[in-house]
This record gives structure tokens, C-alpha cells and sequence, in this order.
């Protein structure tokens, strides 16, 4: 009997969460046309907290031998937000700008993560964010584009300009789970954690859709 690859596995026991958090009422508006440019700022900022911790927590495992394939420079994002705020926000931004407490949480669970020095908590958080980014992500981009009238300035999070096949880098990636020798108890507290993240990104949707309506 041929055993299935983790890969594989990762992927149908959380498929039901990826859609959940895809499905979230604040995302369903800005992908629809309901949501303004101020609701798409507001979601940049917050990914800033969120990859900044992410990116730090890479510097944390860069030299670790389970976590240290899957970093990898073409993935690196923050640059790209920090760009992005200056331009929707000014050269100010980061004085207007403050984590939501779900991003807050967010973050301090992957610096837990680091700190903890469990590569396989930081390679499930940074799954969840890399990978969809290059799917899920790339649908945002146009619809971004399309609805704010951006060229590349606004949406260089999105743009993956040193990945010119993003199918073929997925499939890699996914060989590199593949790969990485956890036992069962260590691939199901993966895949906790892949949920765990999901949760995150959920929550996040509800903490932005809270903020625009006291705003």
C-alpha cells in the first residue's frame, strides 16, 4: 500500500478551514466590489504585523536543518508591504498604523513558535501564508488592480517577480514536506498548528469587519 504524502494529507484535513477563512465576510466584500480602498489598506497594515513576525521568526530558524529549505528569499514579503503602505499611506505609515488583536495574537504565537524553536510550527504558519499568497493571492492582485485602478504600486505584496513559474515552486515546495521525516505525532501537531493559522486568518476578517464599523 502506498502511504500518502503529507503533503496531500496537510491539504484535504484543512481544506474545510481554507475555505472558511476565504469565505469571511470582510474578504467576500473586497473581492466583490463592496469593500473601499480604506478596507484594503486596513488589511495591509495588518499583514505587515503578521509578516513581520513570520520574517523574523526565518531569521530565528535560517541555520535550522528541518525549517531552513522552506526559507527562501523569493518568498520574502515584507519589503514589498512596508513599499505598499508608503504608497497608499505616506511616508508616515508607520506611525498610522496599529495591530488588531487577532494580528496581534498572530504574531505573538509565531514568536512563541521561535522561541520554542519548533521549525515545525513555523514551517506550518509559514505554509499556510506563502503558499496561499502565491494561489489564492494572485486572484486579490487583479481584483485590486481592476477595482482601485493600481498598477504595481499597491499590490507589490502580491507580485512573486522571482518566481516565473509559481506552479512548479508549489510542487517543490510541496516535495520538501514531503520529505521532512516527522512521525505521526509530529505531522498531526503540524496540521494543528495549519489550522491554527486558518483560525487566525479567520478571526482577523472578523477583527477588520469590527474596526470599519466603529470607524
Amino acid at each position: 500500500m502506498t502511504a500518502i504524502p503529507f503533503s496531500q494529507v496537510l491539504r484535504e484535513r484543512t481544506w474545510a478551514s481554507h475555505g472558511d477563512s476565504e469565505g469571511a465576510d470582510f474578504m467576500k466584500d473586497l473581492m466583490t466590489g463592496k469593500g473601499s480602498r480604506e478596507d484594503y489598506i486596513a488589511l495591509v497594515a495588518q499583514h505587515y504585523f503578521i509578516y513581520e513576525a513570520i520574517e523574523g521568526a526565518a531569521d530565528h530558524f535560517a541555520n535550522d536543518p528541518v525549517a531552513a529549505p522552506f526559507i527562501m528569499s523569493q518568498l520574502t514579503r515584507l519589503p514589498a508591504i512596508e513599499t505598499d503602505l508608503e504608497f497608499l499611506i505616506g511616508a508616515d505609515w508607520r506611525s498610522e498604523i496599529d495591530p488588531l488583536p487577532t494580528a496581534a495574537a498572530y504574531a505573538a504565537r509565531v514568536r512563541e513558535i521561535a522561541a520554542d524553536n519548533w521549525a515545525g510550527g513555523f514551517i506550518a504558519h509559514h505554509y499556510t501564508r506563502y503558499l496561499g499568497d502565491l494561489s489564492g493571492g494572485q486572484v486579490i492582485r487583479t481584483l485590486m488592480q481592476r477595482q482601485f485602478g493600481f498598477d504595481t504600486n499597491g499590490v507589490g505584496f502580491y507580485l512573486f517577480d522571482q518566481i516565473a513559474k509559481p506552479k512548479e515552486f508549489k510542487n517543490t515546495y510541496r516535495e520538501q514536506l514531503d520529505a521532512v521525516q516527522w512521525d505521526d505525532a509530529q505531522r498531526d501537531r503540524v496540521i494543528d498548528e495549519v489550522l491554527a493559522a486558518y483560525r487566525f486568518n479567520t478571526e482577523l476578517f472578523v477583527d477588520l469587519s469590527r474596526a470599519k464599523a466603529v470607524a
